[in-house]
């Protein structure tokens, strides 16, 4: 039998492709989201209402944040400073979304009643749908009012009160200077409603509605408390 030539048939055969070595970096590392400048800002904060909506004030680190918007650890802090930069911006989107939904709640209403009721309705059914958001908001501590944008939506809230007790008082009620008749009207409908919405969050409210007719919501128990408050205030 004839000798076989192994360097002629190796030089007949094809050569396989080298293969592409793998990528470097752990295989699981999460692939980071491109944003345009103006966008990321935006992103970082859309994130941070996730993110403070899921796992709360305690939750919301500057590295959650950018983990939840899939960016460099460093983005939140290039964009908002620290911590307390970021937040103050959040709750300044709070306020914002807050005062847009009462004005909303109000729009349309020609009864003077239903119109003082609207307005608290929509205060606790915005807390409602964004606890975390609303804890927030008045966790003055966390916040840097000194932020523009912050101080500016804050303010609108707080006019936004004025004005509304102004209509109920048939006067007009400037949010720099207050009598003292007008400033007790305003902390009491103030703290009225929010005591009510803090003591609903918190599942404190469910001892009442057990004891009140079958059916009975929070949010019936609330109209009654309204209307017997406001009832007899209201220009006739």
């Amino acid at each position: 039998m004839a000798k076989r030539d192994t360097k002629s048939e190796t030089a007949r055969r094809p050569r396989q492709a080298k293969k592409t070595p793998p990528a470097s970096g752990p295989a699981n590392a999460k692939t980071e989201t491109p944003y345009h400048h103006g966008a990321l800002r935006e992103a970082l904060l859309d994130a941070a209402e996730r993110v403070l909506e899921r796992d709360g004030l305690a939750g919301l680190t500057l590295r959650a944040v950018a983990r939840e918007a899939g960016v460099s650890h460093a983005a939140p802090t290039h964009h908002f400073g620290d911590l307390t930069g970021l937040v103050s911006e959040l709750a300044a989107i709070g306020f914002r979304q807050f005062n847009a939904a009462m004005t909303a709640a109000c729009e349309a209403i020609t009864s003077p009643l239903e119109r003082a009721l609207a307005r608290p309705k929509a205060y606790v059914a915005y807390a409602q749908a964004h606890p975390g958001m609303y804890g927030l908001m008045f966790r003055t501590e966390r916040l840097d009012y000194s932020r523009p944008s912050l101080h500016e939506a804050a303010e609108s809230s707080f006019a936004g009160l004025a004005n509304a007790i102004g209509a109920m008082r048939q006067e007009p009620i400037s949010g720099d200077k207050l009598t003292i008749e007008q400033g007790a009207a305003i902390a009491r409908a103030w703290s009225m409603v929010h005591g009510f919405t803090m003591l609903l969050l918190d599942g404190r409210l469910e001892d009442i509605l057990q004891r009140l007719p079958a059916g009975t919501t929070a949010e019936q128990l609330l109209e009654a408390i309204l209307r017997s408050t406001v009832a007899g205030k209201l220009p006739r």
